[in-house]
């Protein structure tokens, strides 16, 4: 919505329909998909129309040039609560589709996603927005008829894991979660590892070790005013209503010519009212790889134990060092430490594979971690890596953008659909739980709930504050 935020808990079904197409498009749009998608996936009548939500760091880093550089779709809008963020957007767009060949599409700037997302001639949206929005924009763009990629993690809360999971089922979108690694070129390193581990190169699994960085935490800065740029109220979103400070959400310095800085690590990473921490932050990543190598995507932990730091700042607040461990089918234990190497290792009774990224960042502003001898893609022993005799074949993707948008056309399962990313999100969101509680946690994964834990089975959702949420907006789907 726009500046003049409503302030109702609700909203009528009249205005609901007209802003974002929803009530049409929850009977009509699963099964439907415009006809010029349906002709060779290269001619130029066919290309998939995307919009980006978000164009910060993320998405101007990677969402953007992942989708432009697939040279299978046309952008036409994009949309940023921070109207300079926006029209920067649409700035980055040009300069992605001035090295292309394909003409530049006229690009629309929005403020306000319901509109991009009433645009009937749009197939398809990326979501790159803090973590706290990805359920609730997610539902809408789905049941606005919409093919969603979104960035990780999948949701900020269990709960909204379940809502998406079962939307995406029942409409039949293709959603993909950024999960990337799945995709990672040119060496394809985390698929190797996951073909050699699935493959019997360390015998039988017996343990995992995931290692990820922390954030730094610092004192809790004074209110500021809020930019005239910016929609403060909306970018709360579902969260408490809180004083601003540009700590909290993301950098307002501009370049001599003023384009807004989307390059720096924002706030809203390190306040858990937005994010997680690392352990979203990169487990989302890491822990997908971990469930593919173990092959056990759509399933999850019995037993989950765990440490954490916690600043008493009300800011920069999510967790330091920690330490969790969980126990998998078959007995797996997994370790999952800021101690440990960024990256993951399986250890069987015939040695140990070890994969992680080329360079450690996923950004240029991410934390790095210490220092290690490990190469990208390694072993105890390097026959474990010999590529002659693997039994176990996956498919190969280069693009995770290009992969979503090929099946967008092709209405197959991309490689990070909803039900294994919210497999990868529940056991991140399980660990930092069991962080909070510090004491051992029982899981059911097949009733997706803590056994006769009240306290445990409260933090699998969230209060949200009206009129946002994903919770309240799948309500007023429900009854449209």
């Amino acid at each position: 919505m726009s500046k003049d935020a409503r302030t109702s808990d609700s909203i009528s079904r009249r205005e609901f329909v007209q802003r974002s197409s929803v009530a049409a498009a929850v009977m009509a749009a699963p099964m439907i998909i415009p006809s010029r998608l349906l002709g060779g996936i290269h001619a130029p009548s066919n290309r998939v129309r995307v919009g980006h939500i978000g164009a910060g760091r993320i998405a101007s880093g990677h969402d953007m040039p992942g989708v432009a550089n697939a040279d299978l779709a046309d952008v036409l809008a994009v949309c940023d609560l921070d109207s300079r963020r926006a029209e920067a957007g649409k700035r980055r767009i040009a300069r992605l589709y001035a090295a292309k060949t394909s003409p530049l599409p006229d690009v629309q700037v929005y403020t306000d996603y319901h509109e991009l997302l009433a645009r009937p001639d749009i197939d398809a949206v990326t979501i790159s927005t803090p973590d706290h929005w990805h359920a609730q924009l997610a539902l809408a763009a789905i049941y606005a008829g919409k093919d969603v990629y979104l960035q990780k993690p999948m949701t900020m809360t269990h709960a909204e894991g379940v809502l998406l999971r079962d939307a995406v089922a029942k409409t039949g979108r293709i959603l993909q979660v950024g999960s990337q690694q799945r995709s990672w070129g040119p060496n394809e390193q985390f698929r190797k590892a996951v073909e050699f581990v699935r493959s019997g190169r360390v015998g039988t699994l017996r343990r995992v070790e995931i290692g990820l960085p922390t954030d730094p935490t610092a004192p809790d800065d004074p209110p500021q005013p809020v930019p005239p740029n910016l929609n403060y109220d909306m970018w709360l979103g579902p969260t408490p209503q809180v004083y601003y400070t540009e700590q909290r959400v993301h950098s307002q310095k501009t370049d001599a010519a003023g384009n807004p800085d989307v390059n720096s690590r924002p706030g809203w990473l390190r306040n858990d009212a937005y994010c997680l921490g690392m352990i979203t932050g990169w487990g989302a990543h890491h822990f997908d790889t971990a469930h593919w190598g173990m092959n056990l995507e759509h399933t999850g932990p019995s037993r989950i134990e765990g440490r954490g730091e916690f600043p008493a700042n009300k800011i920069w607040n999510v967790h330091g060092a920690y330490h969790v461990e969980l126990t998998y089918p078959g007995n797996i234990i997994m370790t999952v430490s800021d101690k440990l190497p960024n990256g993951i290792r399986f250890i069987g009774d015939d040695g140990w594979i070890f994969v992680s990224r080329d360079a450690q960042a996923a950004t240029a502003s991410d934390p790095t971690s210490a220092p290690t001898s490990l190469k990208p893609l390694d072993a105890s022993d390097p026959r474990l890596l010999d590529p002659r005799g693997v039994t176990v074949e996956l498919p190969h993707s280069l693009s995770h953008h290009r992969n979503w948008l090929e099946c967008v056309k092709s209405r197959q399962q991309p490689l990070a659909p909803a039900p294994i990313a919210h497999r990868s999100n529940a056991a991140c969101i399980l660990s930092w739980i069991a962080m909070k509680l510090a004491r051992p946690l029982t899981w059911d994964a097949r009733g997706e709930q803590f056994a006769k834990d009240a306290e445990a089975n409260a933090m699998l959702s969230r209060a949200e504050r009206a009129p946002y949420g994903a919770t309240r907006l799948a309500a007023q789907l429900a009854k449209a």
